[in-house]
């Protein structure tokens, strides 16, 4: 079985590809526009164990909204098509993930229900990198992935100071639970109701 899939988008302010293999080596290639985002779909790909391409060109002379917003909408349907049935899949994880001094703690579903907590109180900050990363787009591009994923997803922040460490633990924590969630541990749909 092949976990694979590969989605377009294309809008007046965006055009998006994205490919993933589940079961892949953590390999990425990741271009859009954005370095700090770049970095975080990295560190997506590469603890998520997913070999991960994302090409995107947005409205970057307007701002960084539309770019983040679209690349996740579309990693989140590659991701939900890649991941098929659900036959088999461990479905739920969790943990605790640090990063220097942040500590952020992640829990998920593969329910197929579109859910986010979010509680991530950000310290005040500039935005990172340039083109700019306004660090509230943070919450806007993890939301954004797991409603179109279909995952019920809580995350919180249980301390942090440097809100590089704070999205970047958010991003390597959401993508160690993701490896964990998807693993294939039996041959049955882990639900009584028999869909997921």
């Amino acid at each position: 079985m092949t976990r694979q899939a590969e989605r377009k988008r294309a809008t007046k302010e965006t055009q998006v590809e994205v490919s993933i293999d589940l079961d892949g080596q953590g390999t990425t290639a990741i271009s859009t526009g954005i370095p700090f985002y770049d970095h975080m779909l990295d560190q997506l790909g590469k603890h998520g164990g997913f070999n991960l391409k994302v090409q995107a060109k947005g409205d970057l002379e307007i701002d960084t909204h539309h770019t983040v917003e679209d690349v996740a909408i579309t990693l989140g349907e590659a991701f939900a098509e890649a991941l098929g049935g659900k036959v088999g899949v461990r479905r739920f994880a969790s943990g605790l993930f640090p990063l220097d001094e942040s500590l952020v703690e992640i829990s998920l579903d593969l329910s197929g229900r579109s859910f986010v907590h979010w509680e991530v109180e950000m310290p005040e900050c500039l935005p990172l990198g340039d083109p700019a990363f306004d660090p509230q787009l943070t919450e806007h591009a993890i939301s954004s992935f797991a409603n179109a994923a279909g995952i019920t997803l809580h995350v919180t922040l249980r301390r942090g100071k440097n809100v590089h460490h704070i999205i970047e633990a958010s991003f390597k924590g959401l993508a160690r639970c993701l490896r964990d969630a998807v693993k294939i541990e039996s041959d049955a749909l882990p639900s009584t109701k028999g869909k997921l």
